[in-house]
C-alpha cells in the first residue's frame, strides 16, 4: 500500500471517529434535555407524562431530523460491482490492481436504496448493535430491580406475585399468540402477507409483549404513596415476568420438530421446549444465587474472623461488588443460560446478604450507583426507541397486524389479571379488590425489555413486522396508560397513604388490641406463604449468622452440643452489632415496634411483656412471632388515639411530614 492509500485510510478513520462522537453527543444531549424537563415537571407537579415518555418524544424529534432533514452529499467513489456468489460472506477480500482490500458485511439493502447509500450509512451510524442493549444497558436495570426490591411487601404477596408472573405470563403469551395467528391467516387470505409467518413466530410475539414494564405507573405510585400491596403486586409481577418472558421466548425459538422445518405441532418438540424452559430458568436462578454468595465471600473472605480488611477500602469494595454483579449477567449468557434471570436473583441475594457485610460507605455507594445506572440506561433506551421509529430501515407496518396486536395485548392482559385474581381471592384472607384489579390491568405497560427482545433479531420479514408493531405498542402504553395513571387512580378511588391512614386507625386498633396499659395483646397472622415462613425461620436462625454479621448468634440457635461449631462459624460482629436497619424490611427486632406515650417509650418483646424507657437492642428469639409482626404492619408511623405506633421505615420512601400527621389526627392526639 503506497503513501497516498495510507493517508486516505487515516482520513476516513478520522472522519468516522468524528461521526461516532457526534452520534453519541446526540444521545447525551437527549438525556440532558430529558433531565432538565423532568426537573421542570417535578417543579410544576405535572404527572401526565413520565420521564420515559419525554425521552421517547425527544428521540422521535431527533429521528425525524436525521431521517428527513439531513442528507449527506453523495460520494462519487462509491462503485457498485456485480459478482455471482451463493452466500453472503461476513468479510470480503477484493483484489484491485494486485492490492487486496477487506470489506465487512453490514446488511442487505433494497434495490431502491442503492442511490441513497450515503444516507443509509449515516442512519446506520446511529443504529446500535442489539447486543449493546443486552450486555450493557439491561444488566443495571434488572439488577437494580432485584437490589431495590421492597422485600416486606414482596414476600407478603409472594404467592399472588408468582401466579401473575408465571401462570399469567404463559396464559398471556398463548392468548396473544393464538389471536395473532388468526390475524396472520386473515392477512394471508386477502394477500397482505409478504413473507413467511409461522405459529411459533406468533407465540414469540406473544412472549415478548407479555413482558410488562410499569415504570411510569410505579413512579407515580411512589410519589403519591399509594397502597403498598398494590405497589408490590405490580412491581413484583413486572420484575419476575420480564425473566419469564425472556426464558419463554428462548424456549419458543428452540421449538423445532425432528426433521421438519414447517413449524408443525409435535408433542416431543413441545415437551423439549418445556424442558428447555425449566432448565434455563432453574439454571439461571441457581447461577444468580451462587454468584451472589461468591460475591459475598469475595468481599468478606474472612468474615468469621477479625481480619476483614476490605471494608477499610470502600472504593475497592464498591468496585469489586459492581464488577462481580455485572459479570453474573455475562457469565449466564456465556454458559447458555439467561442473564436477565441470573442478574435479577443475584441482585436479590446481594440485597439480602452481601449488603449487610458492606461498609456504610459502600452501602450508600452501591445503592446510589445502581440507581443512577438504572435511570440513565432506561432513559437511553426510551430515547433510542423514539429515534428508531424513523432511523430503522426495514420497518414493516401492516394495519391488520397492528390493530390485531393492540386487541390481543388488551385481551391477553385481561386473561392474566381477572381470572387469576378470582382464583387467588379464593385463598386470600385479604382480597385483591376490583379497583386494584382494574388498576393492574391498566398498568400493563410495555417498555425496555419488550423493545430489547424485539430488536435482537430483525433479519426476517416476520421479525421486522413484529419489531415495528412492538414500537407502536410501547409508545401507546407509555403515553396513554402511563399518562393517565393519576386519573385512573382517582377514577378507581384508590387513595394515597395519608388518606388510608385515617381509614386504617380503627382497623389497626382491632388487630393490635391495645389494652389500657398500652401493651399489644395479640397479633392476627397476615396472609403469608407457608413455604416462606419455613424458609424465613431457617434463614434467620442459621444462614444470616453464617453469611453475614447480623442475626442471632449461632450459639443461641444451634443445640448446646454444637457449641464449639457455633462459636467457630459465628462472626464476632454478631455479638457486638445489632441487626442493621437496612435489613429491617424483612426481619424485626424487639426494638422495632415501640409505643410512645409523651416522654415515655414502651417496647414490646417476644413474650408480649413491655419495658419502659429507651428500647434496648436485642434479637427476638421467637422468629416466627417476629415474622408475624413483620408481615402484619406497614412502613410508616401512625398516630392512633393518643398512641404513636412507630414502625420501621424503608429508606426509599420519604417519611410523612410531622405537621401533616398532627393536622390529620388532631382529634385523636388530643384524646
Amino acid at each position: 500500500m503506497n503513501k497516498s492509500d495510507i493517508t486516505t485510510t487515516e482520513i476516513k478513520a478520522e472522519e468516522s471517529h468524528r461521526q461516532d462522537s457526534a452520534d453519541l453527543l446526540v444521545f447525551i444531549l437527549l438525556l440532558t434535555l430529558t433531565i432538565l424537563t423532568i426537573w421542570l415537571f417535578k417543579h410544576r407537579r405535572f404527572r401526565f407524562l413520565h420521564e420515559t415518555g419525554l425521552a421517547m418524544i425527544y428521540g422521535l424529534l431527533v429521528g425525524v431530523v436525521l431521517r428527513y432533514a439531513i442528507h449527506v452529499p453523495s460520494d462519487m467513489n462509491n462503485v457498485t460491482l456485480s459478482c455471482n456468489v451463493n452466500a453472503s460472506p461476513a468479510t470480503l477480500l477484493v483484489n484491485v490492481s494486485g492490492k487486496f482490500y477487506e470489506y465487512t458485511l453490514k446488511g442487505e439493502i433494497s434495490g431502491s436504496e442503492v442511490n441513497d447509500i450515503q444516507d443509509n450509512e449515516m442512519l446506520r451510524k446511529v443504529t446500535f448493535d442489539p447486543e449493546v442493549f443486552f450486555n450493557i444497558l439491561l444488566p443495571p436495570i434488572i439488577f437494580h430491580a432485584g437490589y431495590s426490591l421492597k422485600r416486606r411487601h414482596f414476600f407478603r404477596n409472594l404467592g399472588s406475585i408468582l401466579a401473575y408472573a408465571f401462570v399469567g405470563t404463559v396464559v398471556s403469551c398463548f392468548i396473544i399468540g393464538l389471536l395473532m395467528y388468526g390475524c396472520v391467516m386473515l392477512m394471508k387470505q386477502i394477500g397482505q402477507l409478504g413473507g413467511d409467518f409461522f405459529f411459533t413466530d406468533c407465540l414469540f410475539f406473544g412472549a415478548i409483549v407479555s413482558a410488562t414494564d410499569p415504570v411510569t405507573v410505579l413512579a407515580i405510585f411512589n410519589e403519591l404513596q399509594v397502597d403498598a400491596d398494590l405497589y408490590a403486586l405490580l412491581f413484583g409481577e413486572s420484575v419476575l415476568n420480564d425473566a419469564v418472558a425472556v426464558v419463554l421466548s428462548s424456549s419458543i425459538v428452540g421449538y423445532q420438530p425432528e426433521g421438519d422445518n414447517s413449524h408443525t405441532f409435535e408433542a416431543m418438540a413441545m415437551l423439549k421446549s418445556f424442558g428447555i424452559f425449566l432448565g434455563v430458568f432453574s439454571g439461571s436462578f441457581a447461577l444468580g444465587v451462587a454468584t451472589g454468595v461468591v460475591t459475598l465471600f469475595s468481599l468478606t473472605p474472612f468474615h468469621v474472623t477479625k481480619f476483614t480488611k476490605l471494608r477499610d477500602f470502600p472504593l475497592l469494595e464498591t468496585a469489586l461488588f459492581f464488577l462481580m454483579s455485572w459479570s453474573t449477567f455475562l457469565l449466564a449468557e456465556a454458559c447458555g443460560f439467561t442473564g436477565v434471570v441470573a442478574v435479577l436473583f443475584c441482585g436479590m441475594t446481594q440485597a439480602h446478604y452481601t449488603f449487610n457485610n458492606l461498609s456504610p460507605e459502600s452501602q450508600d455507594r452501591t445503592k446510589q450507583l445502581f440507581e443512577l445506572l438504572n435511570f440513565l440506561a432506561e432513559n437511553f433506551i426510551f430515547s433510542y426507541m423514539g429515534l428508531t421509529l424513523f432511523t430503522f430501515k426495514n420497518h414493516v407496518f401492516n394495519p391488520i397486524f397492528i390493530v390485531g396486536a393492540f386487541l390481543a395485548v388488551f385481551l391477553g392482559r385481561a386473561a392474566n389479571i381477572y381470572p387469576l385474581s378470582f382464583l387467588l381471592n379464593l385463598g386470600r384472607k385479604y382480597k385483591i379488590s376490583s379497583n386494584f384489579q382494574h388498576m393492574m390491568m391498566f398498568a400493563g405497560l410495555r417498555g425496555a425489555m419488550t423493545f430489547a427482545l424485539s430488536i435482537r433479531d430483525t433479519a426476517t420479514y416476520a421479525r421486522q413486522m413484529m419489531f415495528s408493531t412492538t414500537l407502536l405498542v410501547v409508545f401507546f402504553t407509555v403515553w396513554i396508560c402511563g399518562g393517565g395513571t393519576t386519573q385512573m387512580l382517582s377514577c378507581q378511588k384508590i387513595r394515597g397513604f395519608l388518606e388510608q391512614s385515617c381509614l386504617m386507625m380503627d382497623f389497626l386498633c382491632v388487630r393490635l388490641q391495645i389494652g389500657p396499659d398500652g401493651v399489644e395483646r395479640r397479633s392476627t397472622k397476615q396472609e403469608s406463604v407457608w413455604f416462606f415462613r419455613i424458609w424465613y425461620n431457617f434463614d434467620h436462625n442459621y444462614l444470616k449468622p453464617i453469611l453475614t454479621h447480623s442475626g442471632p448468634p449461632l450459639t443461641a440457635t444451634l443445640p448446646a452440643c454444637c457449641g464449639s461449631l457455633a462459636r467457630c462459624l459465628t462472626s464476632p460482629q454478631a455479638y457486638e452489632e445489632q441487626l442493621k436497619d437496612s435489613d429491617s424490611d424483612l426481619i424485626l427486632n424487639d426494638s422495632d415496634i415501640t409505643l410512645a406515650y409523651g416522654d415515655i417509650t414502651v417496647s414490646t418483646d417476644a413474650t408480649g411483656a413491655h419495658t419502659s424507657g429507651t428500647p434496648v437492642g436485642g434479637v427476638a428469639v421467637n422468629s416466627d412471632e417476629a415474622l408475624d409482626r413483620e408481615l402484619a404492619f406497614g412502613d410508616h408511623e401512625l398516630v392512633i388515639r393518643g398512641t404513636r405506633l412507630v414502625l420501621p421505615m424503608d429508606d426509599s420512601e420519604p417519611p410523612l411530614p410531622l405537621d401533616s400527621r398532627r393536622h390529620r389526627h388532631k382529634n385523636e392526639t388530643m384524646s
